[in-house]
């Protein structure tokens, strides 16, 4: 039996710019939000984080930073994803010296991979890295998936220690939790599957809608793991345009514009991202305004 990472919400935090440039002081800030919110851990430089326009040396910094702000009262979780197996391996060990406790890996994108060349991907860098990684599914963005019997291979490996689930087939799943039991931990990858994934066993959700309400996803996942599922599933009814409205455009195009309407950062983006289409974003503002975050 593997223990997890961590249990409950993770945050998935985006990442704020000033012009140009990583804006670390509202970064801090946004950090202290999510402790503030009761999340217990966050992903840093992942999709949400824009991990794909960031250079090396800012990954380093938003590592570091991150580390020295948290100071041990959240798990710190490092996006280390690739398509290139050498280029995870140095990310992982950057992660590491700047004192990360574990990492995230997303399945290759582009070049992709057969599920063979998915095994070797994520253990090559499990036998190197002295972190805990966390393998993270989206096939939806990287054109390829995880198999349920993938997933039991990896599940052999003891420092592979779970996976972001984010395909959003939950038979899929289910039939992966029987395979792997508790060899394996699963987190949610969609903040709108949480209720459904932890009713099958799953430890939470790294989510994008926490970066505005983390208090309420990690209220879901504590009502989930009490099984009190018909109040988790009245709290995910509440929420469920918010999480919709988070997807009508690319991630994080919508989370990254909600944090530049409620001023936590500048909301500005790196291309290939641009600014929200205006009828997207009066929908966006109306939710913010039904959830009592813009008055």
């Amino acid at each position: 039996m593997k223990a997890p990472l961590f249990t409950g919400a993770a945050t998935a935090i985006v990442t704020p710019f000033r012009e140009e440039r990583l804006d670390l002081n509202a970064f801090g800030r946004l950090l202290e939000m999510q402790y503030a919110g009761g999340v217990s851990a966050v992903v840093v430089c992942g999709t949400t984080g824009e991990a794909a326009t960031l250079t090396p040396k800012e990954h380093e910094a938003l590592f570091r930073t991150a580390a020295e702000r948290i100071a041990g009262r959240m798990k710190l979780i490092a996006g280390i994803g690739s398509n290139d197996t050498q280029k995870a391996l140095a990310m992982a060990r950057r992660a590491e010296e700047a004192g990360a406790d574990g990492v995230l890996m997303v399945t290759p994108y582009y070049n992709k991979s057969t599920q063979a060349g998915l095994i070797r991907h994520f253990a090559y860098v499990a036998d190197r890295s002295g972190l805990p990684v966390i393998v993270y599914n989206v096939p939806s963005r990287t054109g390829v998936g995880i198999e349920p019997e993938t997933y039991a291979v990896l599940a052999e490996h003891p420092n592979i220690n779970g996976v972001k689930e984010a395909s959003g087939n939950i038979a899929a799943f289910a039939k992966t939790k029987a395979l792997c039991g508790e060899e394996l931990n699963f987190w949610s990858g969609n903040d709108s599957d949480t209720v459904a994934m932890m009713s099958l066993g799953a430890k939470g959700v790294i989510s994008v809608a926490s970066n505005l309400v983390p208090d309420a996803i990690s209220r879901l996942c504590r009502l989930c793991a009490e099984g009190d599922y018909a109040a988790a599933s009245a709290l995910n009814e509440r929420y469920m345009d918010l999480f919709s409205l988070l997807f009508c455009e690319v991630n994080p195009i919508p989370v990254k514009t909600a944090m530049g309407l409620l001023g936590r950062c500048s909301g500005r983006m790196r291309l290939p991202l641009v600014p929200m289409q205006p009828e997207h974003e009066a929908a966006l503002i109306a939710c913010l305004s039904r959830h009592g975050l813009i008055l």
